[in-house]
């Protein structure tokens, strides 16, 4: 057993299982302490009184402890106006007189300030376990209730230490380091005894504020137990240079077990590492900061989606400035500009103008275009009137119909003429034989509305004489600098005639040389092509030739030592033919005596060499076999 310790008595035991059993709160209202009869003893749970009480009291506080909920502290002040004796044992007391435990306290002197000049504050801490502590209460008389100095000092630092608000910190650190010893936090050398915020750990319940030491880290004690470090706690950090005068925040909910559940911090306001300045779009957390600031010179960065872009823009103004196909336009001049057709009736490919097919649709086909070509109205020669499109004056017509040419004559009215034919004889007698005068006559004219049409003639009227031309394609481009329609004929297949694109032809179709519609590169011309002009030289003809080499060179032979006999010597040509020799000629430069009867061949023939075989009537020359060798 320890030294010093507290025992529920008996009594106590049997008091607390009665209150359990009717359900009532165990009531502890007094403290008493005794001397001992004068010597250290050891209480037993037998007791129902001190030995010797010297001294009893109301009880000034009881409370839980925090890290053992069973356990329960008992705590009381003895006035300075008594004492003169020793303090060996306590007792605490229900509210029925029930000596509930007994406690055997370590020999301690009670002086009286006012006879022995010395004074002392005394209090009594009696730690006791019970199997519900949440059964027992303290009845406290207010009127006699003492606090001493140390204990209210404590009490309130204990209870400072609770409140989210926390002393400042020096630094923080974010990212994971070792709890020990000297070491730098964000710039900062850290000295021993100063507080670090710790906040990146790879162990989340290893965060936390520590006091910096030269040895192992410890928690500081406003934050070393589960009731100071709760939801909310937030603290300053004084220097650094990514994060000082910045203020962070824990927010891991709670319950938390200090040591055990995951602590996160964040920052609650400070610096973000966003350089000062204007910015156009900012980014901001979930505290309402600015993080992040950028400058964007587009609408997409911007982040607007509900409007046109540069290159829509741009396509629609130039529409706009444009002719829209299908206009009629009149020029002057006996030139089709770009991008029209002359209005001549002719037929036209709906491929070539899609645009100008569509719009016009079948109105002046006549039956004979043919599948996938569509007509173009007739404009030459004739004058263009607005369509009537119900208006009542030209009634009946149909838009791109012909209407003949017409006038007005009267039907009804009368035309009188007067006579300027004058003869004293009659015609009969003078038929034939004179001449009449006749004169300018003017007739007069009595007109009314009604009409006659005559197909046969029209009145004409001043005019001048154009060329009606229209619009036939429509491209989102700049119509006064770029259009498609003037590229047509240069989109098509180049030929002897015609200016067009080209396609290169592959090596195969080179090599084949039976394709007329592909153009071929120096490349592919010159490919398989190799020459070496030495003495021992060689041409290789290109690919699309065949691959035909000529190899040529000289050998030296060995010197005639018999007569007649056959000599042998290698030959290597100067590159391998690819697949074949097909022919070898042979003869001798040097080294052959006057009048000497001389044979030389190559035989054995590869495609890297042969063998020269030769032989001479007179002994002692030294041959020099010039050849030449064919193949691919």
């Amino acid at each position: 057993m320890a030294d010093y310790y507290t025992l529920l008595t008996n009594a106590g035991i049997a008091y607390e299982t009665a209150c359990k059993a009717a359900g009532v709160p165990i009531k502890l209202s007094q403290i008493s302490v005794g001397d001992g009869g004068g010597e250290v003893y050891n209480p037993a749970a037998t007791a129902t009184a001190l030995k010797r009480e010297v001294w009893r009291g109301p009880l000034n506080a009881l409370f839980q402890d925090e890290k053992n909920p069973s356990w329960l502290l008992a705590e009381v002040t003895i006035p300075p106006e008594v004492g003169g004796w020793y303090v060996r044992e306590a007792g605490l007391w229900t509210d029925t007189g029930i000596l509930y435990a007994i406690v055997k306290y370590p020999e301690s002197f009670k002086p009286v300030l006012a006879t022995s000049g010395s004074g002392k504050e005394f209090y009594i801490r009696s730690i006791f376990e019970t199997s519900n502590a949440s059964l027992v209460t303290l009845l406290i008389d207010d009127t006699v209730v003492r606090a001493t100095r140390a204990w209210v000092m404590g009490y309130l630092a204990d209870e400072l230490a609770k409140l989210d608000g926390k002393q400042s910190v020096r630094v923080v650190a974010t990212e994971n380091i070792v709890l020990s010893g000297a070491q730098q936090v964000d710039g900062v050398a850290m000295v021993s005894g100063q507080r670090v915020l710790v906040a990146g750990q790879a162990a989340a319940k290893d965060n936390g504020i520590y006091v910096a030491g030269n040895g192992a880290w410890v928690r500081a004690v406003d934050a070393n137990s589960s009731a100071k470090v709760t939801p909310g706690l937030t603290v300053m950090v004084e220097e650094g240079s990514a994060n000082g005068g910045s203020l962070w925040r824990l927010v891991t909910s709670g319950p938390i077990t200090l040591d055990t559940t995951a602590l996160s911090f964040e920052m609650l306001a400070g610096r973000t590492g966003i350089q000062a300045g204007s910015y156009k779009s900012l980014t901001v957390d979930k505290y309402g900061r600015v993080v992040g600031g950028t400058n964007p010179d587009t609408l997409a960065g911007m982040g607007i989606k509900d409007s046109y872009t540069k290159a829509e823009i741009e396509s629609m103004i130039a529409q706009a400035s444009a002719l829209p196909v299908g206009t009629m336009v009149a020029f002057p001049v006996n030139k089709v500009p770009p991008g029209f057709l002359e209005i001549d009736g002719s037929v036209k490919s709906i491929a070539v103008y899609p645009d100008l097919a569509t719009f016009l649709g079948t109105s002046s086909n006549k039956g004979d275009e043919g599948a996938g070509n569509f007509r173009l109205p007739e404009s030459r020669g004739e004058y263009l009137r607005g369509w009537d499109h119900g208006r009542g004056i030209d009634a009946g017509r149909g838009i791109g119909t012909y209407q003949g040419a017409s006038y007005l004559y009267d039907t009804l009215g009368q035309l009188s003429m007067p006579n300027r034919l004058a003869s004293s004889v009659q015609d009969e007698d003078l038929a034939g034989r004179i001449t009449r005068d006749l004169t300018v006559c003017q007739p007069s004219v009595t007109t009314n509305t009604a009409s006659y049409v005559d197909t046969g003639r029209a009145v004409r009227t001043r005019n001048l004489s154009v060329m009606w031309c229209i619009k036939a394609w429509n491209a989102p481009i700049n119509q006064g600098n770029i259009d498609i329609a003037a590229l047509v004929a240069l989109a098509a297949l180049a030929t002897e005639t015609n200016q067009g694109t080209a396609k290169v032809a592959t090596q195969t179709q080179v090599n084949e040389g039976t394709d007329d519609a592909t153009i071929v590169t120096p490349k592919k011309l010159r490919r398989g092509f190799a020459i070496n002009l030495a003495t021992n030289g060689y041409v290789a003809l290109p690919t699309w030739l065949g691959g035909l080499i000529i190899q040529w060179g000289n050998v030296n032979g060995v010197t005639y030592n018999t007569a007649n006999g056959f000599l042998q010597t290698p030959v290597t040509w100067p590159i391998a033919f690819p697949t074949a020799v097909l022919a070898t000629s042979t003869s001798i430069v040097t080294g052959i005596a006057g009048n000497a009867f001389v044979n030389t061949s190559l035989e054995l023939r590869t495609k890297v060499g042969g063998s020269w075989i030769y032989s001479s009537g007179v002994v002692g020359n030294t041959p020099i076999l010039s050849y030449i060798a064919i193949g691919y």
